[in-house]
């Protein structure tokens, strides 16, 4: 994956107008600044009015793009609830008062998930978080333990050539998912439901696994954008998610200005 070096801002101007545009926003290192370990993080004080204007602006049509659960989405930005695409694909939300409905993906098996579990004994510092469809290494707190996991995860994988799994490299997390869904196949059935149908997305991602939203925007009359750094097929990038957190809060103010009389 190439990466420019150059800062790109993000103009106003190349966003679509909030009563044309699906909003889709990654939540961790996008929204939220990356913590140590997953439940660290917060939500700051004004994302949730901005989130909220943002969703009454849209019609419903913001939606969060994350690896995390539903459930546990809602934990983090209780008491709101929004649209999700939630677990890599996995789950979807079209409303926030409506049941999360599968995309068909199967939950990883128990004792593919005992086998990669042992991973996390490498170190005391590898914390293992069971999303259901997926599995998560985290190794924020023992960075020297990255080789040794990537190559515990090859070793089971090896054990089992004919399962349908995928490897998740992130920041400083190694993801084991099965194959056949992905952010981007979420994102692609939300875009053809309503409040989302017809309009033009815009996605905010950090990740690796964000990577297959950028790529399809073109397909949906979209545009993305990256944080952290420039990656291929994105408009421009922020370079934190505080700079994200401001670039929301401004564009709805600016539309609730301009509509006012």
């Amino acid at each position: 994956m190439s990466e420019e070096k150059s800062p790109v801002p993000v103009p106003r101007s190349l966003v679509p107008h909030l009563g044309e545009a699906a909003v889709l926003l990654d939540i961790d290192g996008t929204l939220l600044d990356i913590m140590p370990t997953p439940r660290e993080v917060w939500v700051p004080p004004g994302l949730a009015r901005t989130l909220n204007g943002l969703y009454r602006r849209t019609g419903g049509a913001l939606a969060l793009v994350s690896g995390r659960s539903l459930n546990d989405i809602d934990l983090i930005f209780a008491p709101d609830q929004f649209p999700a695409v939630s677990g890599h694909g996995a789950e979807m939300r079209l409303s926030a008062d409506a049941e999360a409905v599968a995309a068909g993906a199967p939950p990883l098996e128990k004792e593919l998930k005992r086998r990669l579990a042992t991973v996390a004994k490498l170190s005391p510092g590898i914390l293992l978080e069971d999303k259901g469809y997926s599995l998560a290494l985290h190794y924020r707190l023992a960075p020297d333990a990255e080789q040794a996991i990537y190559e515990a995860v090859s070793r089971i994988r090896a054990d089992l050539p004919d399962a349908p799994i995928e490897v998740l490299p992130g920041k400083q997390v190694c993801e084991i998912k099965h194959a056949g869904f992905t952010k981007a196949t979420g994102v692609r059935e939300l875009m053809t439901q309503p409040p989302f149908k017809g309009r033009k997305p815009f996605f905010i991602g950090d990740d690796v696994t964000d990577e297959t939203v950028f790529a399809i925007m073109p397909d949906l009359d979209g545009i993305a954008f990256s944080v952290g750094r420039r990656a291929r097929g994105v408009a421009g990038h922020f370079d934190a998610p505080c700079d994200v957190r401001e670039f929301l809060s401004r564009l709805l103010d600016d539309e609730s200005n301009a509509s006012s009389p």
